[in-house]
């Protein structure tokens, strides 16, 4: 589908969701690919959700390429620091960074009451903390570490994930503004970067089969929904395109990027792309 073989790659927020999905998209590109959670041992998920960041290592390994484990939690500097000193040690160089950690939804219910849709004068304050510090802050910290490496070599990608509630009031007022940030995020950093050849791009998902939607399944209409893997095709995908500057400082949606580039989801699907007044 997509070869990557001699390509570097970082995913943060690796243990499961989109993360992991990402990383096996990379995988099966043959990508060597970093990837980073909090999560080493099974139990210790957020809202008690499976995976690990070395399940996540193992299985991709499965597909191809070689996928290392790094413990971080992104909200330490320090820790991230030697994520990338390692990275640049061993391999001399990152060619893809995908931006992907988010502590958003942890803590969606406080005291038994669900608490995510609620007005924001209602919303717990730490809410806000959780999606900036590891969420944009986080992004903001990576990309800083991996665009000195990138444009010394005058080239790159970094990925930031994102969603349409940058663009829509969806879930509460603190995601959206996170997500908007994260928008305004790339458009900045693209415009610095151009000039060193290196993309920037937000990259949004579809409804995507993570554990934790699969926990709400039954409540749901899945029928146009994405595997996780699928959003890692579209990363493997836009770090093939030798012509990538045409989309950086814009947002790509996954869906979308599967009809340009002629790739399925790993049923053989091609989910309908959302747009604004679908999702």
């Amino acid at each position: 589908m997509f070869d990557l073989t001699d390509k570097i790659a970082l995913v943060t927020g690796a243990s499961r969701g989109v993360g992991k999905g990402i990383t096996l998209g990379l995988a099966e590109a043959n990508t060597t690919v970093y990837v980073t959670g909090r999560t080493t041992e099974p139990g210790e998920g957020p809202e008690g959700l499976p995976g690990t960041v070395l399940d996540t290592a193992r299985e991709a390994g499965k597909l191809g390429g070689k996928v290392i484990a790094v413990p971080c939690d992104h909200r330490d500097d320090s820790q991230v620091r030697r994520v990338f000193d390692r990275i640049f040690a061993e391999q001399e160089h990152l060619d893809i960074l995908v931006n992907n950690v988010w502590g958003g939804y942890e803590g969606m219910a406080e005291n038994g009451k669900f608490t995510w849709s609620l007005p924001f004068w209602e919303q717990p304050l730490s809410r806000w903390d959780k999606m900036f510090q590891a969420g944009v802050r986080a992004h903001y910290v990576a990309g800083v570490l991996a665009a000195r490496d990138m444009v010394r070599r005058k080239r790159g990608l970094i990925i930031n994930i994102s969603f349409w509630s940058a663009q829509k009031l969806i879930g509460n007022v603190p995601y959206g503004v996170a997500k908007a940030a994260t928008d305004k995020l790339t458009v900045y950093m693209a415009q610095e970067l151009r000039p060193y050849n290196v993309a920037v791009i937000s990259l949004y998902p579809g409804l995507v089969r993570t554990e934790s939607v699969m926990r709400a399944a039954e409540f749901l209409d899945l029928s146009n929904s994405e595997s996780p893997q699928f959003i890692g095709r579209a990363v493997a995908a836009l770090a093939s395109d030798p012509d990538i500057m045409k989309h950086s400082g814009k947002v790509s949606v996954a869906a979308a990027i599967a009809r340009e580039y002629g790739f399925t989801d790993i049923d053989g699907r091609q989910p309908e792309p959302l747009t604004p007044d679908t999702v």
